[in-house]
């Protein structure tokens, strides 16, 4: 469950693999700081800025809860193909906020759009670009149903728009990282490169989410950032795509959030083809990489799930529909019993049957194959002859734990993954606002 603080050493990782705290290399286009408002009151920083000097294409995916934060309608509501900011705060979630949550948006976009013009304006050429109110995007994660301070977040934002810089290191992504955390216990960064053509593409992105934490989604913020040129619509098909694996198939408490987006910017800086479409191998590549990169993050946060101690894959196979093996991976992953199980170590397979009859789908029993691990527990509708407990309690004490269902009904196939429950979580929650 630990990340190896050697891997932030690790420079040669060029490929998405958890646990790697990979070097993410600067993305063209893209400027970024991030600065305490002292919502935490301890100085940690709590807004972060991402600005994109030319304009950036971007699409985005958010929470399907039917209550959402007030900046969800905003960005909706901008209708813009291409942005020139993102601002983020932690701390308060901006939600059930009413009117003033709504009028605080608007007052942060008039001042940041002031001040970054301002900023335009002493740029090299000497020549100015205004950035309207509409350029600008916002996101936020924290507690429901607060005041939103945006007295606080309004006085830093000079200080915040002096601080951006071009410059990205592995360490500046992981202070960005940083910024955006509530309960995550350690940031969550990860990188992609390809080679299209003879042009470097590069895939930088960060993530936050720890607890409540369910699809759609789940609770999680994700900025993903690439030089590759590809507009709005094409990053809107890739990033449903790969949400679809990642994201969307992850779970930590069963709970969805109001504020959940993850959002995908191209910086313009790298044509890859005129005239791009699925169908181009350099989008089909560049997807491959998008993927990897979605499922790297969405482990992350299931590492880091609240109070988490174990990381917990559930494989469904040969199912009758997609529907079917998802329903079904998902009431094993969400239920309480079973978590608790894994949590205390105990191979009580009886709650992974459960939990596949409670799921509402039709299974054969004489046909259902379970294994936790490498070991079949039970098959041909009984306990599995070749059962052997001490083993299986031996292979609970490991800290990543795989449990697979052969329903043997048909082809299909689902994978989510969860983490146990443990009284930690417990313990978090009951003080989330102290």
């Amino acid at each position: 469950m630990t990340i190896n603080i050697k891997n932030f050493l690790n420079d040669k990782t060029k490929l998405s693999k958890m646990g790697e705290f990979q070097s993410l290399k600067q993305i063209e286009g893209l400027e970024m700081a991030s600065i305490s408002a002292d919502l935490y009151k301890d100085g940690r920083d709590d807004l972060a800025l991402f600005y994109f000097s030319k304009g950036a294409n971007y699409a985005t995916l958010n929470t399907s809860n039917s209550i959402t934060s007030e900046f969800i309608p905003w960005n909706n509501n901008s209708h813009k193909k291409i942005i020139k900011g993102l601002l983020v705060n932690t701390k308060n979630a901006n939600t059930f906020t009413g009117k003033q949550g709504k009028e605080s948006i608007d007052t942060l976009a008039k001042n940041l759009s002031r001040i970054l013009t301002i900023k335009e304006s002493k740029n090299q050429k000497g020549t100015s670009e205004t950035v309207k109110i509409k350029d600008l995007i916002f996101a936020s994660t924290g507690v429901i149903g607060e005041e939103f301070p945006v007295e606080q977040i309004k006085y830093r934002l000079s200080d915040l728009v002096d601080k951006l810089r071009a410059e990205h290191n592995k360490m500046y992504w992981i202070k960005m990282a940083s910024a955006i955390m509530t309960t995550d216990t350690k940031p969550k960064v990860a990188y992609e490169e390809i080679i299209i053509g003879d042009e470097l593409i590069k895939i930088s992105a960060i993530a936050k989410g720890s607890g409540m934490i369910a699809p759609n989604l789940a609770t999680m913020l994700s900025f993903i950032f690439t030089n590759a040129d590809i507009n709005s619509n094409l990053l809107k098909t890739l990033l449903k795509r790969a949400v679809a694996n990642s994201f969307n198939a992850i779970t930590v408490d069963s709970d969805q959030s109001t504020n959940d987006m993850v959002t995908i910017f191209s910086t313009r800086a790298v044509k890859i083809g005129p005239n791009i479409s699925l169908n181009d191998k350099a989008v089909q590549k560049f997807e491959i990489a998008l993927k990897n990169l979605c499922l790297n993050l969405a482990k992350q946060i299931v590492v880091d799930g609240e109070g988490a101690k174990k990381f917990i894959t559930v494989n469904v196979i040969n199912a009758k529909s997609l529907g079917s093996a998802k329903n079904i991976a998902f009431s094993i992953a969400n239920s309480p019993l079973f978590k608790t199980a894994v949590s205390g170590e105990d191979p009580n397979w009886g709650r992974i049957a459960m939990g596949i009859g409670k799921s509402g789908e039709l299974v054969d029993q004489k046909k259902l194959k379970i294994k936790i691990g490498n070991f079949v527990v039970a098959e041909n509708g009984r306990i599995s002859e070749s059962y052997d407990e001490k083993k299986l309690k031996e292979y609970m004490q490991w800290g990543s734990i795989s449990i697979e269902i052969n329903l043997k009904l048909g082809n299909d196939s689902f994978t989510c993954y969860t983490c146990d429950f443990t009284h930690d979580y417990i313990d978090i929650n009951a003080d989330y606002r102290n």
